[in-house]
């Protein structure tokens, strides 16, 4: 990621004081504020033709409360100019993609040479008014590891990351993946289901937590026990789809339908979600066919978010 701001002390400045003043400022276009679960926009997922700023503003067209944000344009745009952006708008930087490159890769130097750049990069987040970074874990090692040189290595990474991040108060999310396409033979599994994340997470650090997707807790044999069994810091973000019942060597990562078409216990995941007390963004991420790329942004957007409101309703999380 290019680093286009002009000054690291102006971040470091106005990561504490602006960024506190944010959040409160980013409010629903009713004048409320965001309810503790509310659905955010995934442009990856449902509006994959649209680039920033217009993500943001398709996503307060629509109906989102907040949007799954663009890192590098939005850092190129500037602190004034994305803090007015959302504001005018009225939605919330809900989370952000890690900006480092092979975080998990087996290059340890090149990993250590991005960790000062991590720290202005999590000053700007700060300063626009999230507080959250989402990183994928992979659910296989390395070629040539075994479980435990895994874990080693990933627990330091990750404990590196989250010792910047937690200078700014922003909290690292990562995401399993829970179908056997990631973890197959000849691969050597790693972690793939939500209980082994969340004791990665705890040796990693107090601010890392899940990113949990419904697709992939569903295609790890999840349970909603689970889910209740965590506590409410370690969830960061949520991701929500469905499935179709389908043998576990079949399943791909683009098959997934929208909220309430399938066989996944929707009710019971946000029903488990509202127990522990989550609070943060729950973006419908649906990957594959179900919104194909010839469907126009916003029509997709809105099918993407009433399928999702319409089950968190169902759950009485809405």
């Amino acid at each position: 990621m290019a680093d286009i701001l002009d000054r690291r002390d102006f971040l470091t400045r106005s990561a504490l004081g602006a960024a506190a003043l944010a959040l409160p400022q980013l409010r629903s276009r009713t004048g409320a504020s965001a309810p503790a679960m509310f659905v955010s926009l995934p442009p990856w997922a449902v509006a994959r033709k649209v680039g920033w700023p217009e993500q943001a503003r398709l996503a307060a067209r629509v109906g989102y409360k907040g949007i799954d944000w663009a890192f590098g344009p939005a850092k190129a745009a500037g602190v004034d100019a994305t803090r007015a952006l959302l504001a005018e708008l009225g939605i919330v930087p809900t989370i952000v993609n890690l900006p480092m490159s092979g975080t998990l890769g087996p290059d340890d130097a090149a990993f250590d040479a991005q960790l000062p750049a991590l720290a202005d990069d999590a000053a700007f987040c700060r300063a626009i008014g999230c507080s959250r970074f989402q990183l994928v874990l992979g659910a296989a090692t390395l070629e040539g590891q075994s479980k435990a040189e895994r874990w080693t290595q990933v627990q330091r990474r990750l404990s590196a990351v989250a010792a910047v991040l937690a200078k700014q108060d922003v909290r690292l999310g990562l995401e399993f993946l829970g179908p056997l396409v990631f973890r197959a033979a000849p691969r050597v599994p790693f972690v793939w289901t939500l209980r082994e994340t969340l004791a990665l997470c705890e040796a990693a650090g107090p601010n890392v937590g899940v990113t949990l997707d419904a697709w992939h807790w569903h295609h790890s044999g999840g349970a909603v026990a689970d889910i209740r069994a965590a506590d409410a810091s370690r969830i960061v973000h949520v991701h929500v789809s469905d499935a179709r019942a389908m043998p576990p060597e079949e399943v791909r990562d683009d098959m997934r339908l929208l909220p309430g078409e399938g066989v996944i216990d929707l009710v019971g995941f946000f029903g488990a979600l509202q127990a522990i007390g989550y609070r943060g963004g729950v973006a419908p991420e649906t990957i594959g066919p179900r919104i194909p790329d010839t469907m126009p942004p916003d029509e997709s957007a809105r099918i993407a978010l009433e399928a999702t409101t319409a089950v968190m309703k169902k759950a009485g999380v809405a």
